[in-house]
This record gives structure tokens, C-alpha cells and sequence, in this order.
């Protein structure tokens, strides 16, 4: 098992800050510097660079403060070669059977480069937004059905379904996708883990210390072997790479400038009435406070300070960064979602610096190693014995 490293496109603006343009009040984002528009050509230089540094995948988010993924990805996909998309949706926005020939289109269209991420919901005031009335735990139930229901159609037949949210009769994706994309999945809910068990190819979990993302992979791995199937496990963190660990913290330091404590206390207003159990759990790493952020060796929880979802970085040098990674993989994590701020320069930061310390250990397919450092591959020659 390699490590496998995926980007992250900011869709809903970048910067130099960890505030949130958006979400905790109308005056944030007006007085502070170094914000980015999330235009396409400042996307597409993103993605063009995490293709180049070797990076697999980009995840494209979802909800009220983005743009649409679909649309997003598609169009950057003609500004890449090899890049794939893990396109981020909700899946009671729309319907199943038009999701899975939404699918089945997209990857004709970019010649199989779709992955995707499914979104349950942990924000009912979010899921109102868009017309959804459910609340947490039922909306993981239609989230079983809805996969019951795209993983059918996909099989190429008409395809029939009964059940509390879905009824389908006959439906049909006449042109199965090919390859059929990977799904992945996130929660850490009672509710989320059958669902993830039943339906996920890659469960996904936010950057906890090692301990607890153990604890997660082995609840799901259990669940999925009483339903016979194999799921493997990814961790969605931020990263601040420099050449010296000093220099790291340093910039960990600097996005706190920007916070002040009228800020943090919006912030942490807003996420703590979110029904996920997932950003409950990352807003314990911190408690709402400055102090002690460095929660494991190279782990600080700063950006949940005032970010939703994601709350952590791997903060330190290039091989300290690498270390942690590679202790986390161990574990059995095998896709690693990463981003920073800004997420232009620090995917340099990371597919120059760390990514060449990942390759050293053996950890990457030759395949991202060589087009990480800019060197080929060595040729393998059979001698003929």
C-alpha cells in the first residue's frame, strides 16, 4: 500500500489568512489582505501545479459559500491532462439516478478522471438552504439508499428500488462509467459508520491525533467486514512544509495574527451548532483556545479556530511532516487530502519539500516520485537468465 496525495481546490476564495471571507459576519474579508478570488484562472493554476508536482487528485468542496463542484471541476479539466477530481456533492440534492448518469457522463467527458466525495450533511441550517428538511440521522438513511440506488444503475439494466426516501422503476444509466469512480466518505456518527461500511470504497476522516484516527479505522473495518466488503481509509489535513521546522511555526504564528478574539468567539459560536459529530470532535482539540495547539508532536489544531471541517495541519520541517505521515499510514491511512494556506505556494512548499522525503522512504509509486522532483523513472531492464 503507497501513500496516495491528493490537493485541494479552494473554491470558495484563498489567501493568506485563515479567515473566513464568508461565514461569521459580513465586515470579515473586507479589511483583510492577501484574499483571492476563486476565479478559474487562479484555480486553474492550482490545479495545473498539483498536477505537475505529482499530486493525484484535487477535492472540490460543496455548500453555500463555493462554487458548484460539477461545473468547477469540468471546466479545469480542460486545463489538465492527468489530474482527477474528487467532486464533493450532497446527495439529497438530487436525484440518484440523474447522479449517476451525471457521473457516467462526466467520466466520458475527461476520460475516467472522477472520484467522489459524498457529503451527508452535519448542518441542518446549511441542508434548509437547499430545500432539505431532514434531519442528521435521517439524512444518513437516505444517503444508504441514495448509493443503493447509484451503485444499481450503474450496473448498466434497469434497475428497480423501493424504499422510505427513493422509489425507482427502471432506472438506467444506458452508458455504465468507465472506470467506475471511487467513492469516498466521511462521518463519525453512529449513523455515518453503517453507511460508510455498506458504501464507501475510501473512508475519510478529519486529521485527529494518530490514536484516534486508529480508533475510527478499526470501528469501520469491523462494520465493513459484517457486510463482507474491504474499505480502505484516507485523512483530509492541512500542511505548513518549510525547509526548517523554525520556519514552519513560524508560519503557523503569523496566521494567528490574523485572528483576533472577537473572531475566534464567531467562529466557534457558528460551528458549535453544527449536529456533526466530526466537527464536534475537532473543535474538543482546541477548545476555543489559543493555548496549547500543538496536539500531537507536528499536529496543531489553529486552523479550526475559526475553519468548519478540516481543523488541523502537519506543521514542521519537511522530513517532521513526512515522519507524521508516514506514522499515520502505518496505521492503514492510505489517501492523504491535503491543503494550505495560501494553496497555491504551499503545494510547491509540500511537492518539493516533502514530497521527495516520502519517495526516499519508498512510500510513493515511481510514478509520483518522478513527476514530484522532475527526474524519471529508473528503467527497469530484464536480463534474459
Amino acid at each position: 500500500m503507497t501513500v496516495r496525495l491528493h490537493w485541494f481546490l479552494p473554491t470558495g476564495g484563498d489567501g493568506r489568512t485563515l479567515v473566513d471571507r464568508h461565514a461569521y459576519g459580513s465586515n470579515i474579508g473586507r479589511e483583510t489582505r492577501g484574499l483571492r478570488t476563486p476565479d478559474i484562472e487562479y484555480l486553474a493554476q492550482i490545479a495545473k501545479a498539483a498536477e505537475q508536482l505529482g499530486f493525484e487528485a484535487v477535492l472540490t468542496p460543496t455548500g453555500t459559500w463555493c462554487e458548484d463542484a460539477w461545473l468547477t471541476t469540468v471546466a479545469l479539466a480542460q486545463h489538465t491532462e492527468r489530474l482527477k477530481f474528487l467532486v464533493a456533492f450532497r446527495p439529497g440534492l438530487l436525484s440518484p439516478t440523474l447522479a449517476a448518469q451525471m457521473a457516467a457522463t462526466y467520466q466520458r467527458l475527461t476520460r475516467g478522471r472522477l472520484l467522489l466525495n459524498v457529503v451527508t450533511g452535519g448542518d441542518s441550517a446549511e441542508q434548509r438552504r437547499f430545500g432539505d428538511h431532514l434531519d442528521h440521522d435521517r439524512r444518513y438513511e437516505r444517503t444508504d439508499e441514495f448509493l443503493s440506488v447509484v451503485r444499481g444503475v450503474w450496473q448498466g439494466e434497469p434497475y428497480d428500488f423501493h424504499g422510505a426516501h427513493y422509489e425507482v422503476h427502471g432506472g438506467l444509466t444506458s452508458l455504465p462509467p468507465d472506470p467506475v469512480p471511487e467513492i469516498f466518505f466521511g462521518g463519525s456518527s453512529q449513523a455515518a459508520g453503517p453507511v460508510a461500511a455498506r458504501h464507501a470504497d475510501v473512508y475519510l476522516t478529519w486529521g485527529e491525533p494518530p490514536a484516534q484516527v486508529k480508533e475510527k479505522i478499526d470501528w469501520i473495518r469491523s462494520l465493513a467486514e459484517r457486510e463482507g466488503r474491504t474499505v480502505r481509509f484516507g485523512i483530509r489535513l492541512h500542511t505548513i512544509s518549510r525547509d526548517s521546522s523554525a520556519d514552519a511555526w513560524s508560519t503557523a504564528n503569523r496566521l494567528l495574527d490574523d485572528l483576533d478574539s472577537d473572531t475566534i468567539a464567531a467562529a466557534q459560536a457558528a460551528l458549535g451548532r453544527s449536529e456533526s459529530v466530526g466537527q464536534r470532535r475537532m473543535l474538543e482539540l482546541h477548545g476555543g483556545s489559543r493555548d496549547q495547539l500543538e496536539i500531537y508532536p507536528n499536529l496543531w489544531a489553529g486552523v479550526g479556530l475559526v475553519r468548519g471541517g478540516a481543523g488541523t495541519a502537519l506543521v514542521g520541517s519537511h522530513a517532521e511532516v513526512a515522519d507524521r505521515i508516514e506514522e499515520y499510514h502505518s496505521l492503514g491511512v492510505e489517501h492523504f487530502v491535503l491543503s494550505g494556506y495560501p494553496h497555491l505556494e504551499e503545494a510547491y512548499w509540500f511537492g518539493e519539500g516533502v514530497i521527495p522525503e516520502l519517495s526516499a522512504r519508498g512510500l510513493l509509486s515511481p510514478g509520483t516520485a518522478s513527476r514530484a522532483t522532475g527526474r524519471p523513472a529508473p528503467l527497469l531492464v530484464a536480463r534474459g537468465r
